[in-house]
C-alpha cells in the first residue's frame, strides 16, 4: 500500500474536479461544500465510535489538526470551487493552484529546515511547464478579479496548510483526524454561507451523485491517503505530487466526456511526469 499510495492519492484526488463540474450547476459553491462536510462528520462519527478509534490527546493537538483542516479544506476547496462558479475556467484554476509545490519548496527550506536539492528545483520547475502546458488549450478568457482572486486564496490554504499540518500535526488516527478537520471547517463555511448565500440546492441526479463521490471518495479516502503522506514523507515529496492532478484530471475527462487532448498537453502530461520523479527521486 505504501508504494501505490501516491498513486493512488493522484487518481482520486483527480476525480474532485470532475465532482465540481458535474454538482456545481445544481447548487451554489460553498452550500455544496457545507451538504459535504456534514455528511463527512456524521459518516467519520460513526465510523470512529463504532471501531473506538484513539481520539486527539489533548486540547493542543485538537487546535493544530483544526487549523490545518481549515486551511486545506475550507479554504482550498472553498476557493477553487468558488472561483470555477464565477466562471474562471478550470484550466486556469488549474494553473494558479499548480504553483503551490514550488512555494512548498520555498516554505520547507524556510520553515521546515528540509534540504531541496537542485535536482529537486530543476523537477519542480518543469512540472510546472508541464501542468502549463497541459491547461494551455483550457485557458479560455474573459474572467474578472473577482473570479481569480479565490484561486489564489485556495492557493494559499493548501500550501500553507500542507506546511502547517508537518510542522505541527503529529501522527493522527485518520478517523478521528477527519473530524477534527472537518468540524472547524464547516462551521467556518457554514458562517460564510449564511452571509454570501442562499442556500439553494437541485436534488438532481448528478449533484447526489456528485456529492456521494465527493464525501466517499475525495474526503475519506483521498484526505485520508493525503494525511498520511503528509506525515510519512517530506514537504517537497508531497507537494509534487499535485504536478499530476491536472494531466490526470484531463485523461479523466477524455474518458468520461470525450474531451480532446492536444498533442501540446500529452508532451506536457510527459514533462509532469519526469519532473514529479526528479523531484521525488
Amino acid at each position: 500500500m505504501n508504494r501505490s499510495a501516491p498513486l493512488l492519492f493522484v487518481v482520486l484526488w483527480s476525480t474532485g474536479f470532475i465532482g465540481a463540474k458535474l454538482g456545481l450547476p445544481h447548487a451554489e459553491p460553498l452550500t455544496f461544500l457545507l451538504i459535504r462536510y456534514l455528511l463527512v462528520l456524521s459518516l467519520m462519527t460513526l465510523v470512529a465510535l463504532a471501531t473506538r478509534a484513539p481520539w486527539p490527546r489533548d486540547p493542543r493537538q485538537w487546535f493544530h489538526i483544526g487549523v490545518a483542516g481549515l486551511l486545506v479544506h475550507a479554504v482550498y476547496l472553498g476557493g477553487v470551487f468558488m472561483s470555477i462558479s464565477k466562471g474562471l475556467p478550470a484550466g486556469v484554476a488549474s494553473l494558479v493552484v499548480g504553483i503551490q509545490p514550488l512555494l512548498t519548496a520555498v516554505g520547507a527550506g524556510w520553515l521546515l529546515k528540509e534540504a531541496v536539492l537542485a535536482r529537486q528545483w530543476f523537477g519542480l520547475v518543469l512540472g510546472f511547464v508541464g501542468v502549463a502546458m497541459v491547461v494551455s488549450g483550457k485557458l479560455g478568457s474573459g474572467f474578472g478579479l473577482d473570479a481569480l482572486w479565490p484561486a489564489l486564496a485556495a492557493l494559499a490554504g493548501i500550501t500553507v496548510g500542507t506546511l502547517y499540518q508537518k510542522r505541527f500535526c503529529h501522527a493522527f488516527d485518520w478517523r478521528t483526524g477527519a473530524i477534527a478537520q472537518f468540524l472547524p471547517t464547516a462551521v467556518a463555511t457554514a458562517i460564510v454561507v449564511s452571509v454570501t448565500e442562499n442556500f439553494r440546492v437541485e436534488w438532481a441526479p448528478d449533484f447526489i451523485f456528485a456529492l456521494a463521490w465527493l464525501v466517499l471518495v475525495l474526503s475519506v479516502g483521498a484526505i485520508s491517503l493525503l494525511n498520511m503522506l503528509i506525515r510519512r514523507g517530506s514537504a517537497v515529496n508531497m507537494a509534487s505530487l499535485f504536478y499530476l492532478v491536472p494531466p490526470c484530471t484531463a485523461l479523466i475527462a477524455w474518458l468520461l466526456f470525450d474531451e480532446r487532448l492536444a498533442g501540446m498537453a500529452l508532451v506536457g502530461m510527459a514533462l509532469a511526469v519526469w519532473g514529479v520523479y526528479l523531484a521525488r527521486k
